[in-house]
């Protein structure tokens, strides 16, 4: 069969990578959360291999029912080749895109692919720690006032299917399935009211004047243009690292290469119905551990846009974690932790699942 399709097709072919399964129930589960989260879809970008081109990356947009992928180099060579340059394009790369995608062209098999990170190298990856108010009931901590900001380097990110290698210096690594979110445009003091302060207006709710909510919905939209869209992360966690080791500071607990599984699309802004109203789930072994909604996130995507960028400049290809909720092991009783051979899934409604095998 020919690598490229350059006329849309009716074949179904499973879901996958030439290296990423090795076991065909994945590839089966994978194509079930995706086609389930296509509904409406307007644009799901990707990054990956092509069989044969060693270590070259490329830039995809995925057909309807995601079994191919459109070769977004092959149907313009001036396109850069990470969606994080494309993204530093403007609406000149996204244009582009579009185009490819609605041509129909140089669309390539999923399964002759490897599908990447769709991020692999930004600039900042921020974290935010005890934002779901089931997660913070979970451990009887007050809801914060503030966002917990911590990060994690870039170097911890990793493939929606690549294998998770538990890093002899821990015994305690844990799962957090998230919503991630991806920066789309460069911002600095990003505003998300000029009636209230983002904390407030997005966590709190309180009572607005009748001025306040005139402005409200103008400015929410304002900080959202910043966020080129979604995807489904793992926040790996090594508890005693986190918890006991390192004067209880999270980073190196957060960051062990490979700790921030990501994927398996960018889902543009647009294709989303709604990123606060999202069933989110984590499985292991097949198993459900973590099981809830968006909707429970304290401080939603706008108030976090704005609170990061009082302290930092934001610029394309940023990722975002935004918190995870309850189920993680080290509050179960007794505390449950990733061990080899275990198979972890993270699944976002209309976004799609990420799986890794622990090794």
């Amino acid at each position: 069969m020919s690598r490229f399709l350059c006329r849309n097709t009716e074949m179904r072919l499973p879901l996958g990578a030439f290296t990423v399964f090795r076991n065909p129930p994945f590839q089966s589960r994978a194509v079930a959360i995706l086609q389930r989260g296509l509904s409406g879809a307007a644009m799901r970008l990707v990054q990956f291999r092509r069989q044969g081109d060693g270590d070259a990356v490329r830039v995809g947009v995925e057909q309807s029912g995601g079994l191919s992928v459109v070769d977004l180099k092959e149907f313009d060579s001036s396109m850069p080749s990470t969606i994080r340059g494309l993204l530093e394009l403007g609406d000149k790369g996204l244009e582009c895109a579009q185009r490819a995608l609605a041509s129909g062209q140089c669309a390539v098999d999923r399964t002759s692919i490897q599908l990447l990170s769709p991020i692999l190298s930004p600039e900042k990856v921020v974290c935010v720690g005890m934002n779901y108010r089931d997660h913070c009931l979970e451990q009887n901590a007050p809801i914060p006032e503030e966002p917990i900001i911590f990060s994690k380097f870039p170097s911890a990110i990793t493939g929606p299917y690549d294998d998770i290698i538990l890093p002899s210096e821990s015994q305690e690594v844990d799962w957090e399935v998230e919503l991630a979110f991806v920066i789309g445009r460069k911002g600095k003091h990003i505003q998300v009211s000029a009636a209230s302060s983002p904390l407030k207006l997005f966590s709190r709710e309180p009572a607005l004047t009748p001025a306040a909510l005139l402005v409200w919905p103008l400015q929410e939209e304002e900080a959202l243009s910043y966020v080129a869209g979604f995807t489904v992360a793992n926040d790996l966690s090594a508890r005693d690292w986190q918890m006991r080791r390192n004067g209880k500071q999270w980073l190196l607990g957060k960051t062990f290469d490979g700790f921030c599984p990501l994927g398996p699309a960018l889902v543009t802004t647009d294709a989303v119905s709604d990123p606060h109203s999202l069933g989110i789930r984590c499985l292991v072994n097949g198993e459900p551990v973590q099981s809830s909604n968006t909707g429970q996130m304290i401080f939603k995507t706008a108030a976090l846009v704005a609170w990061v960028s009082k302290f930092v400049t934001l610029t394309p290809g940023d990722v975002f974690l935004t918190g995870t909720p309850p189920g993680v092991g080290v509050f179960r009783k007794p505390p449950v932790f990733l061990k080899k051979g275990d198979v972890v899934e993270c699944q976002v409604d209309q976004l799609g699942s990420i799986i890794n095998r622990v090794v």
